[in-house]
């Protein structure tokens, strides 16, 4: 078997029907599409359309709202879960994980519910007041991980407060114009009377 001798299946190969070609060759006229109708327009109908009656899509409801595509997923932990470490302790990611408290690759919040009585060094990447007052009354540390959000200059002088704007004089009044043709008024001098006469 050489390469040239390879060939396509018996019947794998059929030749392209030639509609279109008028009545005598058997598939003319009209092309296999009928008499009329939607269907033998050549614009069809568009995906989803029902004749007419209400599509899916439109009659279906909607739920309300929008899904912020900056929303921030925490691992949540609470204090009370804390009390199985030792006192001095340093509870990072890493020890929080081997415990089985967070998932892996997502941040880790702790949230103040329960009560907390042993010495922890506890580093998460986000804690909630009340967690930290826990922490700290108990005498741990609290740190938090990340580096905090770069505000930009445009962000930070859209909340600096704006300046009051200064009051600005009255405008001068223009002096009138003079229309042609027509001599200025005239200007009557007052001038002292003059004194009699002997």
């Amino acid at each position: 078997m050489q390469l040239h001798d390879l060939k396509p299946a018996r019947g794998a190969h059929r030749p392209a029907r030639r509609v279109g070609r008028g009545t005598g060759s058997g598939r003319g006229k009209t092309s296999g599409r009928g008499q009329k109708g939607q269907n033998a327009r050549s614009e069809g109908f568009r995906l989803g359309f029902e004749g007419g009656q209400m599509p899916f899509s439109q009659r279906i409801p909607k739920l309300p709202g929008f899904k912020n595509p900056f929303k921030k997923i925490y691992s949540v932990v609470n204090v009370s879960k804390l009390s199985r470490f030792k006192d001095g302790t340093k509870v990072d990611a890493a020890t929080l994980l081997e415990a089985g408290l967070v998932h892996a690759g997502v941040d880790i919040k702790v949230l103040g519910a329960g009560g907390l009585k042993r010495k922890l060094a506890v580093e998460a990447h986000a804690f909630s007041n009340s967690a930290r007052e826990a922490i700290e009354k108990a005498g741990g540390s609290v740190t938090v991980l990340g580096q905090p959000r770069k505000i930009g200059p445009r962000r930070t002088a859209a909340k600096a407060p704006r300046p009051v704007p200064a009051a600005t004089p009255a405008p001068a009044a223009k002096p009138g114009r003079e229309k042609k043709g027509v001599p200025p008024a005239a200007v009557e001098e007052a001038t002292p009377p003059a004194p009699d006469e002997a």
